[in-house]
């Protein structure tokens, strides 16, 4: 049977993997009509699926998923990407392998796609803009530790380096290391000065791309939301219009505590961890800004102080992430209202 063949109500289920993809065909009456196997690249692609008549397509959210759900949309089928994390819980099913794997996502697509838990990748020039983000957080990382590394290894000697930020690092700890270090620790140096001009020079690009994105400029009204914070926040969210409500948003960036009600069985659990881990993090260290000794009086700092205040273990984390939450739903009302940030706006509504 050709791939060519013209099946008007086909539902494929498409397996990726790194190399190699499976796919399982279903008819509009449940019906296996094809299985075959396609290599992951755009070529490849192009070639099983160019040319037949729209299908839905399902295929689990995934490294190659990206690129893979944009080539299928603009060869006119209907993509569905499944969230994983959702469709299977806690654990993977006990019988899995490709072939499988393609015909469930044929058959969950062919029922019912919300039994999918659609998610919907961003665009590739989001995608781009984004990946410049991921890769300085990665340097920033990277220089972080070998900072820690040189400080170690210099208290191990009895000698320190003086406090200093990771940018002047480099030259700082080059006339305080002792004698028996410098051999062994300067290449260290030197390779966090190479760190140090290649995040600036990051950040000059960051600068160009807020340019493009006037909404970022919104999003760093409240006081601890820097450029990158707010970039990332865009970039990440893209369309604003996606959410119904904006309480939403701190779902999206994995805000929330798990839910595992059962009976009179409420247990209070972590949070979900969903969605992206770069923006979850910029919001949480913009609230543990606004938390710090340098945060401004305001609600959001009032709210996270009332949280902290409860006692119990972790009290100052739970009231980090609370103030988090509560900034991404701030964060996208003043982008879908195009307000400007009230600190006071909740007590000032009430006096009202």
């Amino acid at each position: 049977m050709s791939s060519k063949e013209p099946f008007p109500n086909l539902t494929i289920g498409l397996d990726l993997g790194d190399k190699v993809s499976s796919t399982c065909e279903i008819d509009a009456a449940g019906k296996i009509v094809k299985r075959s196997a396609v290599a992951t690249t755009p070529g490849a692609m192009e070639r099983y699926f160019g040319g037949r008549p729209p299908c839905r397509v399902s295929m689990e959210v995934s490294t190659h998923s990206p690129w893979v759900s944009r080539q299928l949309k603009e060869l006119g089928h209907e993509v569905v990407v499944a969230n994983t994390s959702e469709v299977y819980g806690k654990g993977r099913r006990k019988r899995r392998n490709d072939r499988i794997d393609a015909e469930f996502l044929a058959r969950q697509a062919r029922a019912d796609v919300t039994l999918l838990h659609p998610v919907e990748h961003r665009s590739a020039e989001a995608q781009q803009d984004l990946e410049l983000l991921r890769a300085r957080d990665q340097l920033v990382k990277v220089r972080t530790k070998l900072i820690c590394h040189v400080r170690g290894a210099v208290k191990s000697f009895g000698a320190r380096i003086g406090r200093c930020s990771a940018e002047v690092f480099a030259a700082r700890a080059a006339r305080q290391l002792p004698e028996p270090l410098r051999l062994s620790l300067t290449p260290l140096l030197e390779v966090i000065a190479d760190l140090t001009k290649r995040i600036r020079g990051m950040d000059q690009r960051v600068e160009r791309i807020v340019e493009e994105h006037p909404e970022a400029a919104r999003m760093q009204q409240p006081t601890g939301v820097g450029v990158l914070t707010a970039l990332a926040f865009v970039l990440a969210i893209e369309d604003p219009h996606r959410f119904k409500h904006s309480r939403q948003v701190g779902a999206y960036f994995g805000l929330v505590p798990k839910l595992d009600e059962s009976g009179d069985s409420s247990p209070q659990l972590r949070i979900t961890k969903a969605g992206d881990a770069l923006v979850r993090t910029y919001l949480v260290s913009a609230a543990r800004y606004i938390l710090g000794p340098f945060g401004p009086d305001c609600e959001l700092r009032r709210y996270g102080e009332a949280i902290a205040a409860r006692g119990g273990k972790n009290a100052r984390k739970r009231a980090a992430i609370a103030v988090a939450r509560k900034l991404a739903v701030t964060l996208h009302r003043l982008w879908v209202t195009g307000a400007d940030y009230d600190p006071e706006w909740n007590q000032r509504s009430r006096a009202a």
